[in-house]
């Protein structure tokens, strides 16, 4: 197998691994319900993607259940 002829140096080394840095996530702030999200996707909060409301989330459901249940009693 090959073996090298000579020790590479720190500054080579560094300068290989310079590019290996992790950089911080970027966010976003839902225009909805103003909660940190990826930028580009759907709220996993609220459902809405910019103006649009796209899922239509279990919470939401489970209220609106709950609103008739409660208009149908009345």
């Amino acid at each position: 197998m090959a073996e090298p002829k000579k020790r590479l140096t720190s500054t080579r080394s560094g300068n290989r691994q310079s590019h290996d840095a992790l950089s911080k996530r970027s966010f976003a702030v839902c225009s909805h319900c103003k909660e940190k999200i990826v930028p580009h996707t759907v709220c996993q909060n609220c459902g809405y993607y910019g103006d649009k409301k796209i899922i239509e989330m279990k919470i939401e459901k489970e209220k609106s259940k709950k609103e008739e249940e409660e208009l149908k009693n009345e």
